[in-house]
């Protein structure tokens, strides 16, 4: 059996490190787009002995500042295992293509047991997530037309009905 070659003197024999990846795509990808760079960092992570935990498609959302003259962006969240040098490959192939247009990466914990973590991704939740997902003004505007239309007059009868008690309060002094 050969021995395993350790990238850090920090890491211990058959464990991992766990991360966190986010990254945002043009906000004109389509769900091809999508797809084609999700397998791309699927392959990656997998053919480097790292461990997929979760994988989510946040929709397109309005980004902070301007990023590659974009004010918008599709984010996707990727939770994974994986040994040191597999954040340099992911973020390699990131670089590359050619519809990321900003990724960050964060390491959670070091020498995780690679059977600790419950992996939840199926290839059901995996192409859930080329998906494009709702854009997130769109959502805010059905959410107030639809808060518009439901009309609760339970507030203006609370405050109808302490105007009159503190009325009659008044009037007994």
């Amino acid at each position: 059996m050969a021995a395993e070659r350790l990238l850090s003197s920090r890491d211990i024999p058959g464990r991992l490190r766990e991360y966190e990846t986010i990254y945002i795509l043009r906000p004109d990808a389509n769900e091809t787009t999508i797809s084609e760079v999700n397998k791309k960092v699927r392959g990656v992570i997998e053919g480097n002995g790292g461990q997929l935990l979760k994988v989510e498609n946040w929709g397109k959302r309005r980004l902070a500042f301007e990023v590659q003259k974009h004010l918008k962006g599709t984010y996707l969240f990727w939770h994974y295992l994986g040994k040191s040098g597999l954040v340099d490959e992911v973020e390699r192939n990131l670089k590359i293509a050619d519809s990321v247009i900003r990724f960050y990466t964060v390491k959670i914990a070091e020498n995780v047991e690679p059977g600790s973590k419950e992996a939840s991704v199926t290839d059901e939740s995996f192409a859930s997530a080329s998906v494009p997902g709702p854009d997130e003004e769109d959502l805010a505007v059905g959410h107030r037309s639809s808060a518009a239309s439901h009309d609760d007059d339970d507030d203006d009868d609370d405050v109808i009905g302490a105007r009159v008690s503190a009325s009659a309060e008044g009037e007994e002094k």
